[in-house]
């Protein structure tokens, strides 16, 4: 949410040159209302809109680049995009760790991958959407190049991470209000699957449906007013995403070890210590890099040198946080039942921490009903046949 908001006030101040932070604050009046009123599925109509403004943003960039750019050749050389670089081969690595464990982190994946009808509707989705995806990152992230080259970065280019934006300005006046509108639209949907997801996350994961639900809404429209002033003092929207990725990194590895069947022995508790651990494994890197400065290790944690340091801080950073996060839960539940195989002993009851449960392992129906598992099953408005299965959740 911060990000969302940090680009839109960043995009409206260097294409118009006003204040970003109005169309901030109508950004989340206007979500807040109508997601209020109706609800996830209204996330799905922005979804459809989302995607038609971004194949308009990407149109709109191929004629910019056809009609209005003028590539410097001097500037070739000078930004050196060209060249092998350190960082270059890093991001190899950074890139897919980072993107890949920050899909998982977003709940708004989630609540996608559960609102899929069938397991094929969701693989056709992502398929499509995957090649949709790579084409259009390709698109925009070659903006960055043009962007350099054409001098709209300054001479030598500077980093940007609105760059297709600072392209996009040298559009006339009236095509550069037809992008503000879109990138409003882009920005709105966006920003509306995010509130969605909070709510969602609130009200089942974190008071499981025990509280009344225009409550949890209302702690979503309180919490948009610290999101707002942390948007506008944030420098860069990529570090902010890096802070979200490094903690995805550390926390995303344990957790999909729970998704395998054979893993139900994984408890919270692992998911937690490793997720943490992997943060703490971050600074303690950052204590060894840095000769035990404490300030230079903790400012690594939030990443503020970014991506650029042109050294080894991040590719450090977001090697160290997973590994670690995976030591330290695999110490966790070692301790843990090493603790709860003592305390059995102890009481002289049976140790049961590696005994498979007797729980289904969803609470969907499949279509193939077995024996051992027989649910009741009905048809939800939408004619999709369903069954609730109580699942709890073992922290220890």
């Amino acid at each position: 949410m911060v990000a969302e908001l940090s680009a839109l006030q960043q995009i409206v101040n260097s294409l118009t040159g006003l204040n970003g932070l109005p169309p901030v604050i109508v950004q989340c009046a206007v979500t807040t209302i109508y997601t209020s009123l109706g609800g996830f599925k209204v996330s799905f109509i922005t979804d459809n809109i989302q995607g038609a403004m971004v194949v308009g943003l990407i149109i709109i960039g191929c004629i910019t680049v056809g009609v209005k750019t003028e590539v410097q050749r001097d500037l070739i050389d000078k930004s050196g995009y060209l060249n092998a670089s350190l960082l270059g081969w890093q991001l190899i690595y950074i890139l897919p760790v980072a993107i890949l464990t920050n899909d998982f982190f977003l709940s708004g994946f989630w609540m996608r991958t559960f609102a899929a009808k069938t397991d094929k509707d969701l693989y056709v989705g992502v398929g499509l959407a995957t090649g949709a995806v790579a084409v259009i990152l390709t698109l925009v992230g070659v903006s960055g190049l043009l962007a350099g080259w054409s001098g709209a970065l300054g001479d030598p280019p500077e980093q940007s991470s609105i760059a297709l934006f600072l392209l996009l300005e040298q559009l006339p006046a009236w095509v550069v209000g037809i992008v503000l509108v879109m990138v409003v639209c882009l920005s709105t949907a966006a920003f509306d699957s995010f509130q969605s997801a909070m709510v969602s996350t609130g009200s089942n994961d974190i008071f499981r449906n025990r509280l009344n639900f225009w409550y949890i809404r209302a702690a979503v429209v309180l919490l948009i007013f610290p999101v707002v002033v942390v948007a506008l003092k944030s420098p860069s929207v990529l570090q902010i995403y890096l802070i979200s990725d490094l903690i995805s990194a550390s926390s995303i590895p344990v957790l999909v070890i729970g998704l395998n069947d054979r893993a139900y022995a994984w408890r919270g508790f692992e998911v937690v210590v490793g997720g943490l651990g992997g943060l703490f494994t971050v600074f303690l890197f950052g204590l060894v890099y840095y000769d035990g400065d404490v300030s230079s290790a903790g400012s690594l944690l939030l990443l503020e040198q970014g991506l650029y340091a042109n050294d080894w801080s991040a590719f450090g950073a977001f090697v160290a946080a997973p590994v670690g996060g995976l030591l330290w839960a695999a110490a966790a539940f070692a301790g843990r039942l090493g603790v709860q195989w003592f305390l059995a002993r102890m009481r002289r009851e049976p140790f049961t921490a590696l005994d498979k449960p007797a729980a289904p392992s969803a609470s969907f129906y499949t279509g193939r009903p077995s024996e051992e598992a027989v649910r009741d099953v009905y048809t939800d408005p939408e004619g999709v046949e369903r069954s609730d299965v109580q699942i709890k959740g073992k922290f220890f």
